[in-house]
């Protein structure tokens, strides 16, 4: 099916912003997969893209996934060019992010493998943990078998030497709590999602191996509260160097987390600090 995005919405600048590990460029288009749903897009004309999916697939789950009923335009306008010229020149940059609707299970446990590990390493690593399962749910456009992401019951069921052939690192004790937190029923990451912010904030960080970085990862990329704020290497020197006065979240509320992208993906793709 074809349809038309008139927003700002960059297929390349969504893949690289560090938000997402299995989306990823494919001939001349993008594989994306999420949990246990796989999609072929491309972009055909100025606002077109082709997705290899149904109407209703679209509709009940990929234009949600997307953040396709969300403004990033208007979020952008709030910047002001005089009073923040960084911000504003990140928010230029890196127009066409959106903040994908991903789901918490599958962002807490990438997150979790996410430390003290770069970008490449940490989708190798997913797609090892998803291998390891092997619940096939089609091809790409390579003819690389595509494979679900674990569901807590299946991550559990890994043998230790499963695990550590997906190259998580002492990280592989964090995954297999978590997956077992989550089967006994002591964490029900569904339920959070009703939560105060401080109250889930207080229940990831209950979590083990989760810190307050993994845990803003996860309120923003799977809970997809656009306010949160995660700190990492460069969001913290873009910080320092450029807003040592303090940045101004009260100003950018409720959507501090899309302007850490612009920042994120600005100051990492140039080198700038």
């Amino acid at each position: 099916m074809k349809i038309e995005i008139f927003d700002d919405f960059d297929l390349k600048k969504i893949a690289d912003s560090g938000q997402c590990f299995r989306f990823n460029e494919c001939g001349d288009g993008y594989e994306v997969v999420s949990s246990a749903k796989h999609l072929f897009i491309k972009k055909t004309g100025e606002f077109e893209y082709e997705l290899d999916c149904s109407s209703d697939d679209y509709e009940d789950f990929w234009k949600n996934y997307f953040d396709l009923d969300l403004n990033y335009k208007d979020i952008r306008g709030r910047i002001d060019k005089d009073k923040d010229n960084y911000l504003y020149c990140a928010a230029e940059y890196g127009k066409g992010i959106r903040i994908l609707r991903q789901d918490p299970w599958e962002m807490l446990i990438s997150f979790i493998i996410s430390q003290r590990k770069n970008i490449p390493a940490i989708k190798a690593s997913i797609e090892k943990l998803c291998a390891a399962v092997s619940k096939d749910i089609g091809t790409d456009r390579e003819g690389n078998t595509i494979y679900a992401f674990p569901t807590p019951e299946e991550i559990a069921g890994l043998s230790d030497e499963q695990l550590a052939s997906c190259s998580l690192g002492y990280r592989d004790k964090y995954v297999r709590q978590a997956a077992l937190d989550v089967v006994s029923g002591a964490v029900k990451l569904d339920e959070w999602g009703n939560a105060s912010d401080e109250e889930l904030m207080n229940g990831l960080l209950g979590l083990f191996g989760v810190g307050t970085k993994v845990a803003n990862c996860e309120i923003l990329f799977g809970y997809h509260r656009l306010d949160a704020f995660p700190k990492d290497v460069w969001i913290n020197r873009v910080l320092e160097l450029k807003y040592p006065n303090g940045f101004n979240f009260e100003k950018y509320a409720p959507y501090n987390g899309i302007m850490q992208q612009y920042l994120f993906y600005y100051s990492r793709s140039n080198g700038l600090i």
